[in-house]
C-alpha cells in the first residue's frame, strides 16, 4: 500500500479528473475555477462547512469569489445534475439497484431563509423551525449515491409573493406537494437512463394513493411504508353489479358503481385477523454483531384506492403485498409493495430494509460535508450548495468503490442485493460500472478519500 502521505496528496488530482465533466456543465470559465475549490472546501477538514470557515483553509483571502459561486452566480443546476446521475447511475445503477424517495430536514433560526416554516423536523424528532429538503438517491448493496435535492415550499411561501422576491424563488415555481416534488424527480431520472429495480418510500410518501397510482402507471416496481389506518380489502374481494331499485321507490340517484362483495378493513386489523402465528423471523443481512432478524407478516391484499362509489368509498385496487413488521417493544410498522405474488417474504424484507441506506447516506452529508451549513437565503445559492454537496458525496463513494475494485485492505461482507428476487418491470440495459459490495461508513472525508 502506497504511504499515507502520497494517498493524501492523490485525492486533490483525483477530484481533478473526475470533475471533468461536472466543469464542463458550467457556462462561464470563473465558475469552473472556482467549484473545485468550493468542493474541496466540503471535503476538507474543519467542523463547519459554510463559506468563510472553508474559505480560510482553501483561498485564504477570496472568500467573495467562493460565497459568489454559490450565493449569486446564475448558473443553472439542471447540467450538473444531469453529470451527477449518470455518474451515479456508473457507480451503483442497475437492475439490482433501489431509488429511494425521502427527505431531510435542515433546522434554521429566524423566518428568512428560502422555504424555513414551523413543520416536522426529523432532525430533532419534532415540530421545529426548519427548512426541508426531498431527496432523492440510487443506492445498491450499502452505498447511497443522492441524485436529487429539491427544497419543499411551504404553501405559505409559495402564496407570499413578497417573501418569494425576497428569497428569489423563480416565478414559475408554485406549490407541490412532496410527493409531486418526488414524482417530478422520478420521471427526470429515467428520462435520464438511471437504471433501478424498485422505489422506496417511508410512510410520508407510501400514504399517498396518487403517488403509488403515478409509479404504477410509469411500470415501476415500489415498496412504501403505510398507516395501519389504510383501507384495504381481502384478496378474494369481488364487484358485482349495483341491486336494482324497484319499481315506485324513490330518493335520488339509482347506484352506477359495483359493489364489494366483502367490506373494507384496517391493514392494523386485517393482520390482527392473520392471528400471532402469521409473524415469522427472517434474517435479512449481516450486521457487525451477527444475523439482523425481523418479525413479519405478510399476505395479499388489495389497496382501497381504485374508484370511488357513491358513497365516497373508495374500490378495490390492485392486489398488492400488505406487510406488517413487529418491533421488539411491540410497536408496529406497515408497508404495501406490488411485488409479483411469487414474491418470498425474504425478498420483501430484503427490499423493506434496503431503504435505511439513505438516512445514512443524510447523516453522512450533514456531519462530514456541511449540507446542512449554509448560511445564505436564496432558493438558488441553497440549491448550489446543496447540489455540490451531493458532488462531493458522489466523489466519495467513487473512491470507497475503486478501493474495493483494487482490492485494498477493507473488510467486506457479502450480502444479498435487495431485489435480487424481483423481476424489475423495466428493461435494464446491460450492467456497468463497479461491482457493488457492502463497505463500511465515511470516516472523514479525506481519510475515507485516501
Amino acid at each position: 500500500m502506497a504511504p499515507r502521505r502520497t494517498l493524501m496528496s492523490n485525492w486533490r488530482t483525483d477530484l481533478q479528473a473526475w470533475l471533468a465533466p461536472f466543469l464542463a456543465a458550467f457556462p462561464r470559465a470563473e465558475q469552473r475555477r472556482w467549484a473545485p475549490v468550493y468542493l474541496e472546501g466540503l471535503l476538507g477538514p474543519g467542523e463547519r462547512k459554510s463559506v468563510e470557515p472553508m474559505a480560510a483553509h482553501v483561498c485564504p483571502g477570496d472568500v467573495q469569489q467562493l460565497h459568489h459561486l454559490v450565493a449569486t452566480a446564475p448558473w443553472a443546476p439542471a447540467p450538473l445534475e444531469g453529470v451527477l446521475a449518470r455518474a451515479a447511475d456508473r457507480l451503483v445503477g442497475g437492475p439490482d439497484a433501489v431509488l429511494i424517495i425521502d427527505d431531510t430536514a435542515l433546522p434554521k433560526q429566524g423566518t428568512h431563509s428560502v422555504g424555513v416554516a414551523r413543520q416536522y423536523c426529523g432532525a430533532v424528532g419534532k415540530t421545529a423551525n426548519c427548512q426541508v429538503l426531498v431527496s432523492l438517491t440510487l443506492a445498491r448493496g450499502e452505498v447511497p449515491v443522492p441524485v436529487g435535492l429539491r427544497l419543499y415550499l411551504p404553501k405559505l411561501w409559495a402564496d407570499d409573493p413578497a417573501r418569494r422576491a425576497r428569497a428569489k424563488v423563480p416565478e414559475h415555481l408554485t406549490f407541490q406537494t412532496k410527493g409531486a416534488l418526488a414524482l417530478a424527480e422520478v420521471d427526470r431520472l429515467l428520462a435520464a437512463g438511471v437504471r433501478f429495480g424498485a422505489v422506496l418510500a417511508d410512510a410520508g410518501y407510501g400514504t399517498s394513493a396518487a403517488l403509488r397510482a403515478a409509479l404504477t402507471e410509469r411500470d415501476l416496481t415500489w415498496a412504501v411504508g403505510v398507516l395501519g389506518t389504510q383501507h384495504v380489502y381481502a384478496v378474494t374481494v369481488e364487484l358485482r353489479s349495483p341491486p336494482r331499485r324497484r319499481r315506485g321507490t324513490r330518493g335520488g340517484r339509482p347506484a352506477r358503481h359495483p359493489v364489494p362483495s366483502e367490506p373494507r378493513i384496517t391493514a392494523a386489523t386485517m393482520i390482527d385477523r392473520l392471528g400471532p402465528r402469521a409473524f415469522r423471523r427472517v434474517h435479512w443481512r449481516q450486521g457487525t454483531k451477527g444475523l439482523l432478524a425481523v418479525d413479519v407478516a405478510a399476505v395479499r391484499v388489495r389497496v382501497a384506492d381504485g374508484p370511488t362509489s357513491t358513497a365516497g368509498v373508495h374500490l378495490p385496487g390492485e392486489e398488492a403485498w400488505l406487510v406488517c413488521e413487529r418491533r421488539a417493544g411491540g410497536e408496529r410498522k406497515y408497508y404495501l409493495a406490488n411485488l409479483p405474488a411469487t414474491a418470498s417474504r425474504a425478498a420483501l424484507v430484503r427490499l423493506l430494509k434496503a431503504r435505511w441506506v439513505c438516512e445514512q447516506g443524510h447523516q453522512q452529508m450533514k456531519e462530514e460535508l456541511g449540507l446542512d451549513h449554509y448560511e445564505g437565503r436564496s432558493w438558488g445559492g441553497l440549491h448550489h450548495h446543496a447540489l455540490l454537496t451531493a458532488i462531493a458525496f458522489a466523489f466519495l463513494q467513487h473512491r470507497r468503490l475503486r478501493a474495493v475494485r483494487r482490492g485494498k485492505k477493507i473488510r467486506l461482507a457479502q450480502r444479498r442485493p435487495a431485489t435480487r428476487a424481483l423481476s424489475p418491470r423495466r428493461p435494464a440495459r446491460p450492467a456497468g460500472g463497479a461491482q457493488n459490495r457492502a463497505v463500511s461508513p465515511l470516516s472523514h472525508p479525506i481519510h475515507a478519500a485516501a
